[in-house]
């Protein structure tokens, strides 16, 4: 049992559970052993307590079993009862020995672990003694030597050797006495193991029962399972016979609803047929219709064609005529030019004579002409009141009935008030007064000079010419519409306005635009008005006399400029009944718009058209206007009636409709007295008519009757339109000026009244024939066809009108009357499309209208008897009744073979002549039927699909195409699909239209590792099957993901998400060979290798993948971390970057553009000389040049890549992404690709094999959003890098962040590494939205090496990385001076000296330094404790001198630094200059100078030393007779009284000089003691003396003692120094251990005479130092 916990998944090692102490506590000694328990806490750190829930919940489960099963048989036979506490002691026994068994082996590693670094230790201490012997003896050697230098370092490093040796012996000792405790200590524990060996034996024993019980008590619990499995299938089996029994009472009682609902439906397929049946004789009759009607178009367009052909063809003669005919003129032109020329004659004025007495000729023939037009009109207005006249008789004398009138009083008076208004009256004035005109301007033309009026008389017949033609020429639409309205007589009125109006000066509107002639403003060309109004035209429809009408215009400038508007008038048209309500606008900027207000009150119950003319700064414009009556606006839906062919006696009825869309209501009447237009009608009861004309017009009319029957064949819509297009046309200027004869007129009607009598008495009109139509108001009209006579009865009536202003609507009726007797009443049988070998029927009528019954007879085709039958073959039908026969039609695949005549196997079309014979009938019924046969075939694109090595983790898909061969749409559908294959769209099923292709995804997923081959039946809605073979393998990949789809939450852009999941190797070591592989891939699969992998990733992925490859043994699985980063692609960046430019280039335009505008403004504004105008005239033109550059360096627009990374326009169009960002959506599917194996065990350099059907897939989904924080300094970028620094330096650096989302963000940083080298100066805090941040952040680097460290800015939404980068260098900063003593020498006092000290940084970044002078440190103590504690030493005997010695009294330093600190650039070097300037005599000063780096390293450390003297001779030498400091009081100055000159010299104090020689004795040979003086001169610019003297005195007694000097004078340049030998030789009687001592001065001249008491006393020394 304990062992297979160990191997549980709640153990993760051995030893998890460990104790608070390695003391084994039972029940009898855990009091006992207490402070033993104290010991190895003090020791050893306290363990977690062990985790017992699981035993906890075991002790439940042993007494929950016993408990719910009640049965104790198996503790029984084993004798023992466990106990919960005895479970519990037996745990923690193993707990303890556990512990202790840990305990034991690492007391046993410290043993170890102390006896090999007390080996160590002896070997260090051996290696040190042998290099301390080897030293000595070197000492020695170089002692016998006398190498003093030699001996003083070797003396050095044997101290050093032997302070290691000293420290080795002391770690020995240390290491002895730790090794000792641990041995003491192992043997405590091993005397523990072995006191409870005996207890270790009764625990493993308790562990083998305890598992023995667990073994018999999961037996047990297996047992019970089963008996509940059993008991659980015997409940399961019976409630599904249950289920099976409510089952097939359910599918009782839907076959039973089945069965009556297909009786239903029966039924109702019977009514449906039969409807559908009557339905489809309805479309044939339809259809039948159209199609004559189609065939009647189609002849007329061809007449039409050829007309027009015609047409362009006399033209063209006409235009080859005219151009011939221009030439001919032109010669003549010529020819009378040259000879007027040859005569003497003025050709120019002859020729101008000339051509103006023609133009004058002209016009008066145009004027004629008109006022032979005019009688025309005024002979038809007379016609049109004798009509009228006459209509009004006639309804006098019609019975009164209930009219419209009746019912509205007010409606008919207004009615008859109108009638009487519209009356024909005499020829009005200004006709007159315009012939009057003419006929003076005919008298005045003859004259040399010509008007302006003429000019305009001119303009004004021209405009007329060119309305005529454009009338004449207008095409009359196929429909009737609005354009059914008497534009002629609109156009007359406006020809009669424009004549009255000749010689006023308004400007004429054309055709209800706001024109205005091309001008150009500021160099730009303005096309039409500076103004445009809204409305653009202002109209008045359908107004009363006497009602006030307002309408509001809104005038807006559109010019380029700032314009004014101010009203000039309105035509005299409508100076009567319009006012204006306008005030001017001082100005409108571009733009801007004001109102105006439009009064109309009629007065006159007419048309009115005109003007309203307005002024601006730019020029004049007008805004039309227009106010139209009430007029009547009547159409027909239909001027054509076919009834087609009927029997004769048959009643047929057709009702057309009549409307009028206008708003005056009218009389109308069905006239079918003539068939000619009303035009035609007026000109024929004229009375003045020649024979000539006659015959002419006999001949037109004959003319034109052949051709309006030629189009009513064709067509009855253009026919109607064409007359009334063309007989108005002929009336008028056919014959000219000349008066229609009535005899001509009256016999043509004659004629034609006969022909329609005899035409139309078939058919006749309903009782409806004249009345009342109103306003707005439909009215039905109906015609009746009543056959006769056999053969075609027709009918043409006009609706006329008692409104002047209406033309009559012509109407045609046509119809055909046959007397067979029997005949199909269906004469095309559209079977519509059918396919191949389905079953159609349809039903055959055949009426009778016979009195008798008559023997029918079907009959098929010989071609068709395979595919088509009619049942039954023979009939009777009785009399005037009808038999109905069934049309079977079966077509089968030899259709195209049987038939060839009669079906077309391109198109399926097939047309079958079929006949009806009947007794009796020497004519048979013809019928035909009609049907397009098509395929009822599904297709796939291929045969057969593969869909290839498939995993059993994935999905295959693979497409086939479906297409439906037929013309009919087939639903299809995919049945049995086995449960690996899914389909869609739809799962397989839907509905393809004719010819259509659909493509079907077939996704295939394997649940086995094996072959599949299986077979897909697609079955159309005719239940006919399409086999689809498929085939595939199954493989199992040897690796598997934990998860294949990988959902990411909404991440900001700069944020990142991570998703962790587990890629998994499935197979061991024992299954690896049996894997379902496939047979391909067998042999390279190997039996013990690692799978390896490798994720590949798109380009430009926001997604990492760590690890992206490796490899998995059988049985490993590796976590794989899947990290999203959302972020903005460059190009993107790119394109926003461009955009914004394109912006800023607009915008500079219209800067530009509005300067312009305003300069040229500014100058239009000033007056200008006219002396000036060339001058000014010439800026816009230079300002045009200098704005040349500009603009084409706006044209030129970079491209993506002009677009640096990290430019101030990235950085632009990044940042305004980032505001503008929303959301972004994006899936993508990362392959992992799996080898088969390792590399071949002959080359293991080379690479695997990759099987793609190993290839495992991860999908991803990324949704991104808007960032709420983003980084604004930095260039956006979120790496920080402080770059090189040098170790022990600091640089700071900020970077700001902000909030732009709309909720306040809490930021919190994460934690920096402590010990390492960047820090947070500064907190972070809330921030609003929009609010922004600066974080302080420093890095200073401690070791030379590379840097990196992830700062977090967190928020609610997102967290900011920044990346923290750096790098710290090592300073290599040398000095010139190598460090030591710098002595400056004798300096006299008040004057200065200087060293220069050069720094080099060969570094590679700038270096910071600083010199520091001991004495000015701070830390120095002050008030001259160090001197105390100095003269507190024994320095008698030596040379050293103290760091910081005598200073100046005047209280700045001796010594003094430039420059105290700076900078050393990377690769430079720097002078550092240290002077030395005392104020008094001194040879003690001294202080210590210390270059050093930021970083607290020394660069140099420099002791420096000088002497200042009052004179510029000096001596320099001897031993020391006073301490190297001053005293600390001042000196004791004591009045003297005045001395000579020789006094002065002779009782000037002397300076004492101590000089000691020692002499060496060794082997009886005296070595001579020699020292050495130096006597020196300063230079100064001070001193007048270049050089200095010294000699000694008294130097006989000097030779007596043995001593010697040399020189014992001389003389020192300045600047120099003198060496003086002393040597002392003892003589022979010297006595050892005798002092020899002797006094002489030694007088030194300069620029004063100093003399110094040398003392020289010498011995002898017998020791080897």
């Amino acid at each position: 049992m304990y062992v297979e916990d160990r191997d549980s998944p709640f153990d993760v090692a051995p030893d998890r559970y460990g104790l608070l102490s390695v003391h084994l506590s039972t029940d009898e000694d855990s009091d006992e052993d207490a402070p033993d328990q104290e010991t190895f806490n003090d020791e050893e750190p306290a363990l977690p307590p062990p985790d017992l829930k699981w035993l906890e919940e075991l002790y439940e489960d042993d007494h929950g079993d016993v408990d719910r099963d009640g049965d104790l048989a198996v503790a029984a036979v084993n004798g023992k009862k466990r106990r919960c506490a005895e479970t519990a002691r037996m745990f923690k026994l193993r707990r303890n020995l556990d512990q202790l068994d840990r305990f034991h082996r690492q007391k046993e590693d410290d043993v170890l672990k102390a006896r090999e670094e007390l080996q160590l230790c002896h070997q260090n201490i051996g290696s040190l003694v042998e290099d301390r012997e080897n030293l000595e003896d070197e000492i020695e050697r170089q002692r016998a030597a006398d190498n003093s230098v030699a001996v003083f370092r070797l003396r050095a490093q044997h101290k050093h050797l032997c302070q290691k040796l000293q420290s080795e012996e002391e770690l020995e000792g240390h290491i002895n006495t730790g090794l000792k405790q641990q041995e003491l200590l192992l043997s405590e524990v091993e005397v523990e193991l072995g006191r409870f060996s005996s207890l270790r034996q009764e625990v493993q024993e308790e562990e083998r029962v305890f598992q023995v019980l667990q073994d018999q008590k999961a037996a047990t619990r297996l047992q019970h399972q089963s008996k509940a499995n059993q008991h659980l299938q015997f409940k399961m089996q019976h409630h599904r016979d249950k289920q099976a029994a409510m089952l097939k009472k359910v599918e009782a009682e839907c076959q039973k609803k089945i069965e009556e609902g297909q009786a239903n439906r029966k039924i109702a397929a019977k009514y449906l047929k039969e409807t559908i049946k009557r339905m489809h004789r309805q479309e044939a009759e339809k259809e039948q219709q159209s199609r004559e009607l189609l065939e009647k178009r189609i002849q007329a367009v061809k007449s039409l064609k050829s007309n027009i052909a015609a047409t362009q063809e006399s033209l063209r003669v006409q235009q080859s005529r005219a151009k011939a005919s221009a030439q001919k003129k032109e010669q003549r032109q010529r020819q009378l030019k040259e000879s007027l020329e040859a005569q003497g004659i003025n050709s120019i004025k002859h020729m101008y004579q000339q051509k103006q007495l023609e133009e004058i000729k002209r016009k008066q023939a145009e004027f004629e002409e008109r006022q032979k037009s005019k009688r025309v009109e005024i002979v038809e207005k007379m016609l049109q009141e004798g009509q009228q006249e006459k209509s009004r008789k006639r309804h006098q004398a019609l019975p009164p009935k209930p009219s419209a009138t009746d019912k509205f009083p007010s409606l008919g008076r207004a009615r008859e008030k109108l009638l009487r208004y519209l009356e024909p009256g005499p020829p009005s004035a200004t006709k007159e007064r315009a012939a009057i005109q003419l006929r003076q301007l005919s008298d005045i033309s003859s004259s040399s000079s010509a008007s302006s009026d003429v000019e305009d008389l001119e303009e004004t017949l021209h405009q007329e010419v060119d309305r005529q033609s454009l009338a004449d020429s207008l095409a009359e639409p196929e429909f009737s519409g609005l354009w059914d309205q008497n534009y002629k007589t609109l156009l007359k009125e406006k020809t009669t306005s424009v004549q009255t109006d000749v010689k006023q000066e308004e400007p004429a509107m054309a055709s209800g635009k706001l024109n205005i002639p091309a001008k150009k403003v500021h160099g730009k060309e303005l096309k039409g008005p500076p103004f445009i109004s809204k409305p653009e035209v202002i109209l008045f429809k359908d107004f009363e006399v006497g009602t006030m009408y307002k309408k509001k215009v809104v005038l807006t400038n559109i010019s380029y400029v700032t314009n004014h508007c101010k009203l000039l008038g309105v035509s005299a048209q409508l100076k009567d009944f319009l006012s204006i309500n306008f005030e001017s606008p001082v100005s409108l900027s571009t733009g801007m718009s004001c109102d105006m207000q439009a009064v109309f009150q009629p007065l006159i119950n007419e048309d009115v058209e005109g003007e309203l003319q307005f002024a601006s700064a730019v020029g004049r414009f007008s805004v039309p206007v227009r106010c139209t009556i009430k007029k009547c606006d009547l159409e027909v839906d239909r001027q054509f009636i076919d009834f087609g062919s009927h029997v004769v006696g048959q009643t047929i009825s057709w009702t057309i409709t009549l409307t009028n869309k206008g708003a005056l209501p009218t009389l109308f009447s069905l006239d079918t007295s003539t068939c000619l237009s009303p035009e035609t009608s007026q000109a024929q009861t004229a009375s003045q008519v020649s024979a000539d004309a006659c015959r002419q017009v006999r001949l037109q009319n004959t003319t034109s009757d052949d051709q309006s029957s030629l189009v009513s064949m064709g067509t009855g819509e253009l026919q109607p339109k064409q007359e009334s297009q063309e007989h108005p046309g002929k009336a008028a200027s056919a014959t000219g000026p000349d008066v229609i004869p009535e005899t001509c007129v009256s016999t043509d009607v004659h004629v034609q009244m006969d022909q329609s009598h005899s035409d139309s008495g078939d058919i006749s009109l309903g009782n409806v024939r004249e009345g009342e139509i109103g306003p707005f108001e439909s009215l039905k009209l109906e015609v009746v066809f009543t056959p006769t006579i056999p053969g075609e009865a027709k009918l043409d009536f006009h609706v006329k009108f008692s409104d002047l202003t209406c033309k009559p609507i012509p109407i045609q009726a046509r119809g055909v009357a046959v007397s067979v007797p029997v005949c199909v009443v269906q004469p095309c049988i559209d079977l519509k499309i059918c396919m191949f070998d389905r079953l159609y029927q349809d039903s055959i009528m055949v009426q009778s209208r016979a009195s008798t019954a008559l023997k029918l007879t079907f009959e098929v085709c010989p071609e068709m008897r395979k595919h088509m039958e009619i049942l039954p073959k023979t009939g009777f039908v009785q009399a005037q009744s009808s038999f109905n026969a069934q049309l079977k039609f079966l077509p089968r695949s030899s259709l195209s073979k049987d038939a060839k005549k009669l079906f077309d196997s391109d198109t399926g079309v097939l047309e079958v002549p079929m006949t009806v014979q009947v007794a009796g009938q020497v004519k048979p019924a013809h019928f035909t039927v009609h049907a397009v046969v098509t395929s009822s075939d599904l297709q796939f694109d291929r045969t057969e699909v593969d869909f290839g090595f498939c995993s059993i983790h994935r999905s295959v898909k693979s497409s086939v195409r479906l297409t439906n061969l037929s013309l009919l749409p087939q639903d299809f559908g995919f049945l049995g699909v086995p449960e690996f294959i899914e389909l869609q769209p739809d799962d397989g099923f839907g509905t393809l239209l004719p010819q259509e292709t659909l493509e079907i995804d077939l996704m295939f997923s394997a649940n086995k590792a094996k072959e599949y081959h299986f077979q897909l039946s697609c079955k159309s809605g005719i239940n006919r099957d399409f086999p689809l073979s498929c085939r595939a393998v199954g493989v199992c990949p040897p690796l598997q993901l934990s998860h294949s789809l990988v959902q990411f939450g909404a991440t900001a852009v700069g944020d990142r998400s991570t998703a962790v999941l587990y890629l998994i190797n499935l197979q061991t070591n024992h299954n690896q060979s049996k894997q379902p592989v496939p047979p391909v891939v067998k042999d390279a699969v190997a039996p013990v290798a690692p799978r390896l992998f490798s994720f590949s990733l798109p380009e430009d992925s926001d997604i990492s993948i760590t690890p992206s490859a490796g490899g998995l043994l059988p049985g490993e699985r590796c976590l794989v971390q899947v990290t999203f980063r959302p972020r903005l692609s460059d190009q993107d960046i790119k394109e926003e970057a461009l955009r914004l430019l394109q912006r800023a280039k607009s915008l500079r335009e219209k800067e530009l553009e509005r300067n312009r505008h305003a300069e040229h403004e500014a100058k239009k504004e000033v007056p200008v000389e006219t002396g000036q105008q060339k001058k000014t005239s010439l800026t816009p033109k230079s300002s045009k040049a200098s704005d040349g550059p500009n603009s084409d360096q706006l044209t030129e627009s970079p491209s993506p890549a002009d677009i640096q990374p990290w430019s101030e326009q990235y950085e632009e169009a990044r940042a305004s992404l980032l505001y503008a960002f929303t959301q972004r959506y994006r899936e993508c599917t990362v392959p992992c690709f799996v080898s088969d194996g390792g590399p071949p065990e002959d080359d293991r350099q080379a690479r695997p094999a990759w099987s793609p059907f190993n290839t495992l897939y991860l999908k991803l989904q990324c949704p991104a959003v808007q960032p709420p924080l983003v980084l604004l300094s930095n260039k956006g970028k979120n790496v920080v890098d402080f770059h090189q620094l040098a170790v022990g330096e600091k640089v700071i650096k900020r970077f700001t962040v902000q909030n732009i989302s709309r909720e306040a963000l809490d930021l919190r940083p994460s934690v920096l590494d402590v010990h390492g080298p960047f820090s947070l100066l500064n907190a972070l805090r809330h921030i609003r939205p929009g609010e922004k941040h600066t974080l302080v952040l420093a890095f200073c680097p401690s070791l030379e090496k590379k840097y990196c460290e992830i700062l977090e800015v967190c928020s609610q939404k997102m967290t900011l990385e920044m990346t923290l980068c750096g790098e710290g260098l090592v300073p290599a900063v040398t000095s010139s001076h190598p460090g030591g003593l710098l002595d400056f020498g004798y300096v006299l006092e008040k004057e200065s000296t200087s060293h220069v000290l050069k720094l080099q940084n060969s570094s590679a970044v700038a270096v910071g330094f600083r010199v520091l002078l001991a004495s000015l440190s701070p830390s120095r103590p002050q008030g001259g404790a160090d001197s105390v504690a100095f003269l507190l030493r024994n320095y008698t005997d030596s040379q050293v001198q103290p760091t910081v010695g005598t200073q100046n009294h005047g209280g700045l330093s001796v010594f003094s630094v430039v420059p105290a600190e700076g900078s050393i650039a990377p690769g430079q070097s720097l002078d550092v200059a240290v002077t030395f300037k005392p104020d008094h005599p001194s040879v003690n000063y001294s202080d210590r100078l210390t270059i050093e780096l930021m970083n607290k390293s020394k660069v140099c450390v420099v002791d420096l030393k000088g002497a200042a003297s009052s004179h510029n001779m000096y001596l320099f030498g001897g031993d020391l007779l006073s301490v190297p400091i001053e005293s600390l009081l001042p000196p004791l100055i004591t009045s003297q009284p005045h001395l000579t000159a020789e006094s002065e010299l002779m009782e000037k104090p002397t300076n004492p000089v101590l000089v000691t020689l020692r002499a060496s004795y060794s082997a009886g040979v005296f070595t001579p003691a020699v020292r050495e003086l130096q006597v020196g001169c300063i230079r100064s610019p001070q001193s007048i003396k270049k050089s200095g003297e010294f000699h000694w005195d008294n130097l006989a007694c000097l030779q007596q003692l043995g001593f010697s000097v040399e020189p014992s004078k001389g003389t020192v340049e300045t600047g120099h120094r003198r060496t003086i030998t002393v040597t002392w030789t003892p003589h022979s009687g010297y006595k050892p251990y005798e002092v020899v001592q002797t006094c002489l001065p030694l007088t030194l001249k300069g620029n004063e005479t100093n003399i110094y008491r040398v003392t020289l006393m010498a011995l002898v020394s017998t020791t080897a130092d």
